[in-house]
């Protein structure tokens, strides 16, 4: 039976038979005794998004009381769900992103706890996701940029949208109004020039 570590656009854990591309956490939320997570689903506001592989080193996931393994279809997703590159596994993407942010939020020497507890805010809402409204017009939104529309999570690219899925991505146009899952900061670092890794289905 497949874990519950698979992470949607909205920031909810699921179980799934598919791994993702991207691994990362929220800090200790599992019991590694029954290898299931706690009713918390997080414990420190730096949400990270990690590489599956760095430097030969193996997990058994949710396995030990260490950080609880979670995986994103891709890194568009990560940053739907409010997390932000690792500044130790992937350290030249965390910086490329943050002086990304720095540029569109228009600030100088953010520190990676600045920038944490900025994203805090802007992803959860009493505990569930944060949705904001649409700053520009959907088609003007970045490459990158998550949405929320009809019921489902659409992705951003090349002036289309795709339909999120466990799998992967599937052409669907936006018939109904949309909310902004991407935090807005994160937004605004893809207009600086910063863009996520997607999934191979977006192409």
């Amino acid at each position: 039976m497949p874990l519950q570590n698979r992470v949607t656009p909205l920031g909810e854990i699921v179980a799934s038979e598919h791994r993702g591309t991207f691994t990362g956490n929220r800090g200790i939320i599992h019991d590694p005794v029954t290898r299931t997570l706690l009713t918390k689903r997080w414990s420190t506001p730096a949400w990270l998004t990690c590489v599956c592989e760095f430097r030969g080193r193996r997990r058994e996931v949710m396995s030990r009381r260490s950080w609880t393994e979670l995986f994103f279809l891709d890194e568009a997703t990560a940053f739907a769900a409010g997390h932000r590159p690792c500044f130790f596994c992937r350290r030249e993407d965390a910086k490329r992103f943050r002086a990304c942010w720095e540029v569109g939020n228009g600030v100088t020497d953010l520190s990676a706890k600045a920038m944490d507890a900025v994203l805090h805010a802007e992803r959860l809402d009493h505990g569930k996701k944060r949705l904001h409204p649409l700053p520009v017009p959907l088609h003007e939104l970045p490459d990158g940029t998550m949405v929320q529309a009809d019921g489902g999570s659409y992705l951003v690219t090349g002036g289309h949208t795709l339909r999120w899925s466990l799998a992967g991505y599937g052409r669907a146009d936006v018939a109904g109004s949309a909310m902004l899952l991407t935090p807005p900061s994160t937004l605004r670092a893809f207009q600086a020039g910063y863009r996520p890794e997607l999934h191979s289905s977006a192409n």
